[in-house]
Formats: structure tokens, C-alpha cells, sequence
């Protein structure tokens, strides 16, 4: 992770398998997320990543770069699909300079920048 003055961003590959285990740990085995043959013939034509994989993925490096700060909200939109073994840049950023636990965060596809999540989230202060 690399970290600017109110900045951070990580790179990360999510896998097939990262979609399976999440759907086995979510119990949302949608075909969109874990049938490649089911998702071939969609719009998408291979599996999508489920928009929570995503977010948690960014919560575990909020959790690393703010530990023991409990999460109060997120708002959370996801306008274009993550695929598997595809790199994806996660950032975040201070939202508001009068709201520190404000944070606007971002997900995105490296290969042609195409956000795949987009919101924010709040942090309550730490204990």
C-alpha cells in the first residue's frame, strides 16, 4: 500500500476461486459469480466478482491502515463488473476535510481505469 498525505491505494487480483469462497461464505452462489459456463452467455461473457467481495477486500485495508476504528456506513455503487484474474486498483481518500472518518473510496480496473466501486464509508473514532 502506498500512502500520500490523505491518499492511499493498493493493487490486488481477485481469483475464481476468490469468488467461489466468497459465495460458499455468503451463501450467494449466483451463476453470475461461480458458473463460467452459465456467465459466458451473459452480457458479461465470464464471471463477475459480487460487488461485497469487493468492498471487503477494501475494509481489510481500511482495517490495516486505521486499527481500531469501527465502521459506521458505507454508500456503495458498482457501475461496471470486476472480472477474475483481472488487477484492480483500491483507493481511498479523507471525503471531507471537516469529517475526518469520512472516506471516499474507489475501485477500479487497472487494464482500462473503469471504476467498479464507487462510495463511501465512515469510520467511527477509535477507542
Amino acid at each position: 500500500m502506498t500512502t500520500a498525505t490523505d491518499e492511499w491505494t493498493a493493487r490486488w487480483v481477485p481469483t475464481q476461486a476468490d469468488f467461489d469462497a466468497f459465495a460458499e461464505l455468503s451463501g450467494d452462489d449466483n451463476p453470475i459469480h461461480v458458473d463460467a459456463e452459465f456467465s459466458a452467455r451473459t452480457r458479461f461473457g465470464r464471471t463477475v466478482s459480487h460487488g461485497m467481495l469487493l468492498y471487503s477486500r477494501l475494509w481489510a485495508l481500511l482495517r490495516q491502515r486505521y486499527p481500531g476504528r469501527r465502521h459506521a456506513m458505507q454508500a456503495l455503487m458498482f457501475p461496471n463488473p470486476a472480472y477474475a484474474e483481472e488487477e484492480l486498483e483500491l483507493a481511498f481518500s479523507q471525503g471531507d476535510a471537516d469529517d475526518a472518518g469520512l472516506l471516499a473510496i474507489t475501485i477500479s480496473r487497472v487494464a482500462d481505469g473503469a471504476p467498479v466501486l464507487v462510495g463511501q464509508c465512515r469510520l467511527e473514532a477509535g477507542r
